[in-house]
């Protein structure tokens, strides 16, 4: 997913998304040096700011609950269609 997350442009959509998600929301960066929980608040604001800096194709997202990664797609789906 990680070439969608360049292309967030409805940051409240992608956050509602996120809260949707039963399990964690991790962003991760490619490298593996950086990890957020975007269901953390904290974190989530500081992730954003990440990808708000154009840096979204160098992280990748993971959901820890079997499912939560429909809600996600859904979201990339609808917004890029």
């Amino acid at each position: 997913m990680s070439k969608f997350l360049s292309n967030i442009q409805d940051v409240e959509a992608f956050r509602a998304a996120v809260r949707q998600c039963k399990g964690d929301v991790i962003l991760r960066s490619l490298d593996g040096t950086e990890e957020f929980n975007l269901k953390s608040r904290l974190s989530e604001f500081i992730a954003l700011s990440k990808l708000a800096d154009l840096h979204g194709d160098q992280y990748e997202i993971f959901c820890m609950n079997y499912g939560d990664e429909a809600i996600l797609l859904k979201y990339f789906y609808d917004k890029t269609h």
